[in-house]
């Protein structure tokens, strides 16, 4: 984790939601979605004050609206999960523009459709106002399991080696002129795929052998030792402090 690692959804900026240390966002964000999974559904107003919440953020993030909403569209698969919700749940049924719709499935539909968006518009938040490599150091310094951030940390970093090496392969394909237009070209497409796992998994192998011979014992040094002071935390912590609050009178009014 000594190199910087950029990524599509990190947004460079100077905000002070940059500039606090990563552990005290992925703190943040995910006492936020506890507390906003924990808001009663029938309380609609609480998930727009949670709303408003993030569109702060965004703002003192300098984080465009167009750029957060593009990346919400993720989240498709899940809305299409929720618009079906209605037509196959059981239960009471009420009449919506001439269509027989179950009541617990309107409910259901706006609870998926309500708290996922929050907590995925949260998540790009995170991702948005910090790097791949700050997050890995944000959860060493939270304590997650050491060979987990590891894991982590050796998929981004080649994840990004097996797509340039893709890349390359499609253009020394295209360059002999070979286009895949059908199923007659599948075979071909197989074979580059089956020559990419052994390049991917000698890769591998080579790799293991030269951390083992620059003295790797199955754990990482640590190059960055991220503190963060009391104000941060605060700072940081602002924001699931005040969706509880607003949690609490979702479920007291």
């Amino acid at each position: 984790m000594g190199a910087g690692h950029a990524h599509r959804l990190y947004r460079h900026g100077h905000s002070p939601v940059h500039a606090l240390p990563p552990h005290t966002k992925l703190a943040a964000v995910l006492a936020f979605v506890v507390v906003v999974v924990s808001t009663p559904r029938e309380a609609m107003w609480a998930f727009a004050l949670y709303a408003v919440l993030l569109g702060v953020v965004a703002y003192v993030a300098r984080v465009p609206a167009g750029f957060l909403l593009g990346r919400l569209l993720i989240e498709v698969p899940f809305v299409a999960f929720a618009v079906l919700m209605p037509f196959v749940a059981e239960g009471e049924r009420v009449d919506v523009l001439g269509l027989s719709l179950s009541v617990n499935g309107l409910w259901g539909a706006w609870n998926v459709l309500a708290k996922g968006t929050l907590g995925v518009a949260a998540s790009v938040l995170l991702a948005s106002t910090t790097e791949l490599r700050e997050l890995l150091l944000g959860l060493q310094r939270l304590k997650l399991p050491p060979l987990l951030v590891q894991i982590a940390s050796f998929m981004i970093r080649y994840g990004d080696v097996i797509a340039d090496e893709m890349r390359r392969m499609r253009i020394a394909r295209e360059s002999r002129g070979f286009a895949a237009r059908g199923v007659r070209h599948w075979g071909v497409l197989a074979k580059s795929a089956g020559a990419l796992f052994i390049r991917s998994y000698e890769r591998g192998e080579r790799v293991h052998l030269a951390m083992i011979s620059r003295g790797y014992a199955g754990s990482m040094p640590v190059i960055d030792e991220v503190t963060a002071s009391r104000a941060q935390w605060s700072y940081a912590l602002a924001l699931p402090v005040a969706a509880l609050a607003v949690c609490v009178l979702g479920w007291t009014l």
